[in-house]
């Protein structure tokens, strides 16, 4: 009846209103346009590639690219023209960091998550690398990063597999709310009938950056995933055990990233538990002096084959934190050890970038990266120089974006964090952020709101 009562030209009026387009979501954060020069002058640069700091260098930038990194006195006066200039006289410049584990929807909550991201880049994070959630979520928290509707890092995430007894996990439900675990194209159950083909091609699918290798799996299952990922050009992101597929296994099967330093201790145990569910204790006392030969030789080859140790040294600090709750429950690794085994892996050549896999609290004013930037320093014997092409270049190979980021070099995303004192001298100078640029948007740290309680859930 309604219908009837419209004129042709109402009808008309109304089918267009029904397709025209919503206005467009407001970008105060997206990269300026190609076209806009910045100068960024005077700068004590620490370029991210382990060389030695560069004194009155001038990083010259075109949109969201460098286009030039040049002594300060050689500046031509054409790129100066024009351009936006920034005097940086007394401060330092490193490459914007890049934390390598992170899980930004277990379960997805999108206040709690752009909260942590903000505090990310606002604390010199340029970029995560989220190791498994629901991909509903990442995916579209993503594109608002890399459209600027948000302050926050660039996110390249992972597609998980594991074997199908591991999807009893509550977490597995928490992120595949509506469809089955296992059963979705971010969350697989991997078996010996799977079409791994196909497999592979549904993670692919989602947008993510590469296929994580998770939990009870057989070794011959966890090399037929890497197989073919790699036939597609698709890295392959691990944990350092997979139970029962054993260290050894992962390392073996050819992964390109393995997470979790102390995962690699089960290969010196009596047997690799058989299922992620059924993880117990290191064996500690055959790791209690010195190197111990056969970690050493995972070591090796992980170094003979350009395999990086996403090493995640600051989750072993909370580790010791419920076991001082909890004295009763023996931790599956210490933090100790955790840091003695990456000594014995950056001894042995080993690639390490830095993860954090867990999230400070709301009054915590810095991104849980500072925390293992620390750690790698203070525990595990690193230089500050060391640690800071782990958090920039390593971490970048480990995402699979070294080409764009990683490094303060021509051509590369104008990713960096401005610094008032310097890191090499102590690396929790860290924390003396002026202000971050990402993809040549700057965020100075005096517009950093603190989180609250209320956007991450912390109970009073």
């Amino acid at each position: 009846m309604i219908l009837r009562a419209l004129t042709g030209a109402a009808l008309a009026g109304a089918a267009l209103g029904a397709i025209s387009a919503p206005a467009a979501t407001p970008t105060p954060f997206a990269a300026p346009a190609k076209g806009s020069r910045a100068v960024y002058r005077n700068v004590t640069l620490i370029d991210g590639t382990g060389g030695p700091l560069r004194r009155g260098m001038a990083i010259v930038m075109d949109g969201d690219r460098i286009t030039d990194v040049v002594a300060d006195r050689d500046l031509p006066a054409a790129a100066l023209a024009g351009a936006d200039v920034v005097d940086l006289k007394g401060q330092y410049v490193v490459p914007g960091l890049i934390d390598t584990h992170v899980h930004i929807a277990t379960p997805p909550d999108r206040v709690r998550a752009e909260a942590v991201l903000r505090r990310n880049l606002y604390g010199g994070v340029t970029a995560i690398r989220d190791m498994a959630d629901d991909l509903r979520s990442v995916a579209e928290i993503t594109r608002a990063s890399r459209l600027g509707e948000i302050a926050a890092p660039d996110i390249y995430f992972a597609a998980l597999m594991a074997g199908p007894s591991f999807f009893d996990d509550k977490r597995t439900w928490a992120v595949s709310k509506g469809v089955t675990p296992g059963a979705v194209p971010w969350m697989q159950a991997i078996t010996d009938d799977t079409d791994m083909p196909l497999a592979v091609a549904m993670s692919r699918g989602t947008g993510a950056t590469a296929i994580k290798a998770y939990a009870n799996m057989p070794g011959r299952t966890v090399a037929a995933i890497v197989a073919e990922a790699h036939r597609q050009h698709f890295p392959v992101w691990a944990h350092g055990a997979i139970f029962p597929a054993s260290p050894a296994e992962v390392i073996g099967a050819g992964v390109d990233v393995v997470s979790h330093v102390c995962y690699l201790a089960y290969q010196v145990s009596d047997s690799v538990p058989a299922s992620y569910q059924q993880r117990v204790p290191v064996a500690y006392d055959r790791l209690a002096k010195g190197d111990n030969p056969v970690i050493g030789g995972l070591f090796r080859q992980m170094a003979q084959h350009g395999q990086i140790l996403d090493a995640t040294g600051r989750v072993y600090l909370e580790y010791d934190e419920r076991a001082a709750a909890n004295p009763a429950k023996p931790p599956l690794c210490t933090a100790d050890l955790a840091a003695r085994l990456i000594d014995q892996a950056r001894r042995a050549g080993v690639e390490i970038s830095t993860g954090t896999d867990g999230t400070n609290a709301a009054d915590k004013p810095w991104p849980e990266l500072h925390d293992e930037l620390a750690f790698l320093v203070e525990r595990a014997k690193m230089t500050p120089a060391q640690v800071i092409r782990s958090a920039t270049l390593v971490g970048a190979r480990a995402a699979g974006q070294e080409k764009d980021m990683g490094s303060i070099e021509a051509g590369k995303l104008g990713n960096f964090v401005v610094l008032a004192r310097n890191p090499l001298e102590n690396i929790r100078n860290i924390d003396s952020i002026v202000m971050t640029v990402k993809r040549g948007h700057a965020f100075p740290r005096t517009d950093f709101k603190p989180l609250t309680k209320d956007e991450l859930g912390d109970e009073e």
